[in-house]
């Protein structure tokens, strides 16, 4: 047996009172074996303020004194004020620790404790994210038992708030599961492991029953005195309820006895103290070795580099999902244009047979300034995607006052009964005015209005069933086509010109959001911007728009139709666009 196998550390002295056997004098000095100490599974446990940190603290001061270096897991920052008197690497994650640590830190930090002598206080108490720490706690403890498996050098592990990795009740995360595997097998290796917890009642029990040497501070809650008399005895269960600060019962495995002691005072600063009245005064702490901690911040500086190029590539890649989200914006907006303009094809072929299905149309020859507009549909391209956006924004930026030059139009409203009229649309004297005089060639329309209406439906048309009252068939015409265009435009333009329809003036992002589609500007001025096209709405000043169908049809008949044709022909065409009032309203 070699000296440094017998080598003790002095930590207590035998106290009297209750319990304990009372085979030493009070007084009498207690050791402890310093290989027991460093290989074995040791607990400590107490309620707050009974010294159970005192005592760790003790252990951990005539360890370093001795020259052994331990690594010490601080849950709450009370442990730098051992660097009052002992060069300790402090990391963690608080700007007051030595050196800023993360999981890659880990192997580096074991290989300074145990193939550099290096004391390490490992400073859990900064992190914010308790998974981040418990990687930590893992990955350190991980690559100190590998590593011990090839040194096997006598190392102590010490863990503060032990409970909170390995609990009685719920399951262990990994660092748990890596530290009962220590207290299990390490001390073959030469590495050992001391808990630190103020409730025995919340620390797995196959952690405590397995340990060599244990320390019971006071404790007063009912389930924590209920563990001591399980494992000591109902007479210490008793007697540990009145234990003075720093007293406690010392069990070993080596003395297989249970003695009652004082533990001595720690030299260094207690950072742990409850804050009083007087000032705090940080004292004058040791700094260990620059050279020790520059691999550590080789490594604190490559994580850095990587963070910084990870952000670059997820902004790259940011910019690329709304680039993405553009084109998908203009490809959508190309295939309303296109759905319209060939929609809008089909309406003009149909103008183009009017005067072969019986009425040649009145005053649709004279081109006005909203069938030019409607015109602008059959060269529509590519191009004016791109620039709906802009042409919109222009709109809306206007700042000129120019709301009074043209009043507000309430829509008109829709009439019941059919979509659009059948006959007699225009009075006698209009189709008297449209006609000249009587068409002698020309067939009167049936008398019936049922029966010319299932005619109409069956498609069973011929010229001369519609004289001789072309007027009729002109307003059919323009209704026709109307419909048409309104129909090219699909169900989000539908829902926009309704939105106008009922407000009389809007704007485009409200109507867009009317029609339940986002609050998207690029697309909703897009599609704004082809009901404007369409004659059916128009900028109203202010980035405010008008619904002008009303309009749109009176200029269709040069202003020639009555006040009652005008609604009814109007509401023959929104009938395409405007749900059906619900039965009974």
């Amino acid at each position: 047996m070699t000296d440094s196998d017998t080598e003790t550390i002095s930590v207590a002295e035998i106290s009297d009172g209750p319990g304990g056997e009372g085979i030493e004098e009070p007084g009498t000095t207690v050791d402890l074996p310093v290989v027991d100490i460093l290989t074995g599974r040791g607990f400590v446990t107490g309620k707050s303020g009974s010294g159970k940190s005192n005592t760790a603290s003790v252990i951990i001061e005539n360890l370093l004194s001795a020259n052994f270096p331990v690594l010490i897991v601080d849950t709450d920052g009370e442990y730098y004020g051992l660097k009052q008197e002992f060069e300790l690497l402090h990391a963690g994650a608080d700007d007051e620790c030595d050196i800023q640590v993360s999981p890659e830190h880990a192997e580096r930090l074991a290989t300074l404790a145990l193939e550099q002598n290096v004391p390490i206080i490992l400073d859990v108490s900064g992190y914010l994210d308790d998974a981040a720490s418990d990687e930590l706690v893992t990955e350190v403890a991980k690559h100190l038992f590998a590593k011990e498996k090839k040194l096997k050098k006598p190392f102590l592990m010490l863990i503060e708030e032990c409970h909170e990795y390995i609990p009685e009740k719920g399951g262990m995360d990994e660092a748990g599961k890596m530290l009962i595997k220590i207290g299990k097998r390490g001390r073959k290796h030469g590495l050992g492991v001391v808990g630190i917890s103020q409730r025995p009642a919340d620390v797995k029990k196959d952690f405590i029953t397995q340990c060599d040497w244990l320390v019971w501070h006071r404790l007063t809650w009912r389930n924590d005195t209920k563990v001591v008399g399980r494992i000591l005895g109902s007479e210490y269960a008793d007697a540990i309820e009145d234990m003075g600060n720093g007293e406690g019962f010392l069990v070993t495995d080596w003395s297989e006895s249970i003695r009652r002691v004082q533990f001595h005072k720690k030299q260094t600063f207690d950072a742990g103290a409850t804050p009083g009245l007087d000032d705090f005064e940080r004292p004058d702490l040791k700094s260990v070795d620059g050279d020790l901690v520059s691999d550590l911040k080789e490594i604190s500086d490559e994580k850095a580099r990587q963070e910084s190029r990870i952000a670059d590539l997820r902004q790259e890649i940011d910019k690329k999902d709304a680039r993405i989200r553009q084109l998908e914006r203009e490809l959508e907006e190309a295939r309303d244009l296109s759905r319209m303009a060939d929609q809008f094809a089909q309406a003009m072929f149909q103008k183009a047979e009017a005067p072969y299905r019986g009425g040649d149309g009145r005053n649709l020859n004279r081109p006005t300034d909203k069938q030019a507009a409607l015109g602008e549909y059959n060269e529509a391209s590519d191009g004016d995607v791109a620039d709906a956006a802009a042409d919109a924004a222009a709109e809306a930026d206007d700042t000129t006052d120019n709301a009074g030059d043209t009043p507000p139009r309430r829509p008109l409203e829709a009439p019941s009964g059919p979509p659009w009229p059948t006959h007699g649309l225009l009075s006698e004297g209009d189709e008297a005015e449209a006609n000249g005089a009587s068409d002698a060639g020309a067939a009167a329309p049936p008398a019936d209005d049922e029966s010319w209406m299932a005619a109409a439906e069956m498609g069973d048309f011929e010229p001369a069933e519609l004289h001789p009252a072309p007027g009729a068939e002109s307003r059919r015409d323009v209704v026709d086509r109307m419909t048409a265009i309104v129909n090219a435009l699909g169900d989000v333009h539908h829902g926009m010109l309704a939105h106008y329809r009922e407000r009389g003036i809007s704007d485009p992002l409200a109507a867009h959001v009317a029609a339940g589609e986002t609050g998207d500007q690029h697309l909703a001025y897009g599609r704004n911007r082809s009901l404007r096209r369409a004659g059916f709405i128009r900028h109203a000043g202010r980035g405010k728009y008008e619904y002008a169908l009303p309009d749109l049809v009176s200029d269709e008949y040069a202003d020639l139709l009555g006040d009652d044709e005008l609604r009814e022909t109007v509401a023959a065409i929104e009938a395409s666009f405007v749900e059906e009032e619900a039965d009974g309203e």
